[in-house]
């Protein structure tokens, strides 16, 4: 993770430069500084130092190059409880079908959209209470 730090605050540099390069070629070349193209290339200078900073602070924060940043570790080195999970579950499939037909009805029809919200309705709560009831209680 530390080397994409360093790749990220360097391809902010590298935008930054560009930038400059392209605000003052316009202004030589044109007579007038072209805002549209300037604005997106300061802005892509600033969103690689956002991640860079990002990356640097989760590096610290996590104390180090964890097992899966580095090649030569196995599996187990870095292999965590993660969570709970129910393979065998189907909701998040209903909930997934209920999403995409509010936004089919959103962009098609309005009269799909009721049907995709008693979809999606059913399928939340199912999900959040399967291990509440049924064979898999706990």
């Amino acid at each position: 993770m530390k080397s994409n730090v360093v790749i990220y605050w360097t391809l902010a540099v590298f935008f930054l430069l560009v930038a400059t390069l392209y605000t003052v070629w316009a202004y030589l070349y044109y007579g007038y500084v072209e805002w549209v193209g300037v604005v997106a290339v300061y802005l892509l200078a600033v969103l690689f130092a956002f991640l860079a900073f990002y990356l640097g602070k989760v590096y610290k924060a996590q104390g180090g190059e964890l097992p899966e940043d580095r090649y030569d570790a196995n599996i187990d080195d870095g292999d965590p409880e993660m969570g709970h999970f129910a393979p065998w579950s189907w909701w998040p499939v209903a909930l997934a079908a209920g999403a995409a037909t509010v936004l089919l009805g959103i962009a098609v029809g309005s009269w799909i959209v009721p049907i995709g919200v008693a979809i999606v309705l059913v399928a939340l709560p199912g999900w959040v209470y399967e291990h509440y009831r049924g064979n898999f209680v706990h």
